[in-house]
């Protein structure tokens, strides 16, 4: 399933892809699917497809769905933890600061 408008290298990451898929037992389809997704988005981070311009930071969400700062709680999470260690100053901190005082970050 390779594409005109991929590299020479995205066409050897997509053939990688797939191969890797493949010794792991994934079929011959599902192997090509997750290598042209895989290869897709990576273009797409790195700012190679067509109206994508390369995103400035990383992305808030991680795999998972875990939360990139605060290791996933809230705010009010992290203060009701910092209360019950009775952290002081904890009201006027922010969600870094607290999860810095909480030593999570």
């Amino acid at each position: 399933m390779p594409q005109q408008a991929w590299s020479d290298k995205r066409e050897r990451q997509y053939k990688d892809i797939k191969k890797s898929e493949r010794d792991r037992g994934r079929s011959a389809e599902r192997s090509e699917e997750i290598a042209a997704r895989t290869v897709n988005k990576t273009r797409a981070q790195h700012g190679e497809t067509k109206g994508s311009g390369k995103k400035s930071g990383g992305s808030t969400q991680r795999r998972g769905g875990q939360q990139a700062q605060g290791s996933g709680k809230t705010r009010d999470q992290l203060y009701d933890e910092a209360k019950r260690r009775n952290i002081d100053g904890r009201s006027k901190m922010n969600k870094q600061e607290l999860a810095n005082a909480l030593g999570r970050s």
